[in-house]
């Protein structure tokens, strides 16, 4: 049996704002990468609200998401516990994003919509330049959330040559040439239809097509992209919930409006975490408090499509982990474990978890 450690980060459980005592921090649980079992989880450090955690090596970095906007350096010592080495501000109200590179850190700062430049020495340290910030401007329809840009997930485009910010609030992907060090405002990427609200962004393994999670229309957008001029076009837009209609009875097909093959949920569902896994996209929603694998066909177009059930609400980040993979199940606090055909494995409570990195 080998088991594989996973860095876990948390929202506060009694609400962002609130002190600290309720479990908020990072949190550490093993994984049996054979049975799918989690085990021994503890708090190695407390930390406001690192709802999401990105590594560099053994190095920790922690997007304390609040109204002061800050990235935390932690490094662990022999017993496994993470000591807070470093912070600097992020550039913006509310990170939720961080990018590792080899010179800078990149955030998304959701409240202010900015995109920081966070630069680091070579011990992991963050330099004392004080960071670039890159605002924006724009709106959507969605009056309660696209009121003015909100930044949620940076990426690199295939060819290293443009940084690229997922903007939920102006229902875009805004680009910026990048040089390692700099990033330098560079127009739009991709722009979606009003009220898509893009959240997550992956690509193909050659690089020839994105997948985006729209959180507010509750689908997968793929774009074809163009490397050479860091642009994505839309070519497709399926569900982000889908239910194979066989698995329904005659009375639910009725009630849910069955098309040719496939049952899309509710109108309230919101996308959330998406990433590549092979030749599927797997994507969380919220709402339905689902994972659902679309496979990518030979034309990078997605198709067959199936949701499974987690057992718990409001799943957010997830990684693949080996065979499997662990969800966060933020509302009733626990990590859920998924087979590949979608089977529940092993479930394990941790405070109000947000994101899961598994740790190198």
């Amino acid at each position: 049996m080998t088991s594989r450690e996973l860095w876990i980060g948390t929202y506060p459980v009694a609400g962002a704002g609130n002190p600290v005592g309720l479990g908020e921090g990072v949190w550490s649980v093993h994984l049996d990468d054979e049975t799918g079992e989690l085990a021994d989880a503890r708090q190695v450090a407390v930390v406001a609200s690192p709802s999401f955690v990105a590594a560099d090596g053994d190095r920790l970095y922690a997007a304390v998401e609040d109204g002061a906007g800050r990235v935390v350096l932690l490094t662990p010592d022999e017993a496994g516990a993470l000591t807070a080495r470093h912070e600097t501000p992020s550039g913006g109200a509310y990170p939720c994003h961080v990018l590792v590179t080899e010179h800078a850190l990149l955030v998304a700062n959701y409240s202010s919509g900015t995109l920081g430049v966070l630069p680091r020495q070579a011990d992991g340290t963050f330099a004392e330049a004080a960071p670039q910030v890159h605002g924006h401007t724009g709106t959507g329809p969605r009056a309660d959330r696209q009121e003015g840009p909100h930044a949620h997930f940076v990426a690199i485009a295939p060819g290293g040559r443009h940084v690229l910010v997922v903007d939920l609030g102006t229902d875009e992907v805004r680009r910026y040439a990048w040089d390692g060090t700099t990033a330098t405002p560079d127009g739009i990427a991709a722009t979606f239809a009003p009220g898509t609200g893009p959240r997550h962004l992956d690509f193909s393994a050659d690089g020839r097509f994105a997948y985006v999670s729209g959180e507010l229309d509750g689908a997968v957008h793929v774009l074809a992209w163009d490397a050479a001029s860091a642009t994505g076009t839309p070519v497709q837009q399926v569900p982000a919930v889908v239910v194979a209609a066989d698995a329904r009875t005659d009375d639910e097909r009725a009630r849910l409006g069955q098309g040719d093959h496939w049952i899309r949920h509710g109108a309230g569902d919101l996308s959330s975490h998406l990433l590549v896994d092979g030749d599927h996209v797997l994507v969380t929603v919220r709402g339905a408090d689902v994972l659902t694998r679309w496979r990518i066909g030979s034309d990078g177009l997605l198709v067959d499509g199936r949701s499974h059930a987690l057992g718990g609400h409001w799943p957010r980040h997830f990684a693949v982990v080996g065979p499997f993979v662990v969800v966060a199940l933020e509302k009733p606090g626990e990590l859920v474990v998924l087979d590949d055909a979608g089977h529940a494995r092993s479930r394990l409570p941790v405070p109000s978890a947000a994101c899961v990195l598994p740790r190198d």
